[in-house]
This record gives structure tokens, C-alpha cells and sequence, in this order.
């Protein structure tokens, strides 16, 4: 399937502000907001939230089955997508990143 196909399957974000990715040392190394062009690995990252309880090295290769297509291109061109970069590291070079859901107050 494609990323868009996936994205079908995956539990909405809709109550979601943004994700603030977390390091082992406690400190916010990326945000992915709920906005146009981001809403994508908004889903992916809740959704390997929920499924691992963090990203790790395994939710990464997940993840990146998750973007499909995307992924490819992501390590064709490296900097062109840089929420699938990181998951490119994880897979790598392992490590884990923690998640901290901000989430949406409702209509402004």
C-alpha cells in the first residue's frame, strides 16, 4: 500500500496541537505540528507512539514501512523529508525518542 492508504488506517489526530519529539536526555529535538504538510507524520509518530510506547529503532522500521513511497524518496534525498530522516537514523543507529502529545483547546 501507499501512504495515503495508510494514512486511512491510522487513528486521527484531529485532537492533536503538535508531538514534541523528546531525547534521553529530556530535551525537545523536533516538533511535528498539525498543519498542512506535517499532518501525515503527525499520524505515523502518534501511531508508533501508541503502538511501542516510544521511537525506537524497531517503531522506526515500522514507521518507515508506514511512509512507503515517501520513504524511499526520503532516502534518495536525504533533507527532503526530515520527520522520515530521523526515522532513518533510529533505524540506524537506534536510540529512543519519547513523545509529549500537546494537544488542540478547540476552536479559537
Amino acid at each position: 500500500m501507499g501512504f495515503a492508504e495508510n494514512l486511512k488506517a491510522l487513528p486521527r489526530v484531529s485532537h492533536l496541537q503538535a508531538i514534541e519529539l523528546v531525547d534521553a536526555s529530556g530535551a525537545v529535538v523536533g516538533t511535528i505540528e498539525n498543519k498542512q504538510g506535517q499532518t501525515g507524520s503527525l499520524a505515523v509518530y502518534n501511531h508508533l507512539g501508541q503502538i511501542y510506547g516510544a521511537i525506537t529503532a524497531e517503531a522506526a522500521k515500522k514507521g518507515l514501512e508506514l511512509y512507503a513511497e515517501h520513504a524511499a524518496d526520503a532516502e534518495a534525498h536525504p533533507g527532503k523529508h526530515p520527520n522520515i530522516d530521523r526515522l532513518v537514523a533510529l533505524r540506524r543507529d537506534g536510540g529512543m525518542l519519547r513523545l509529549k502529545h500537546l494537544f488542540a483547546t478547540g476552536p479559537d
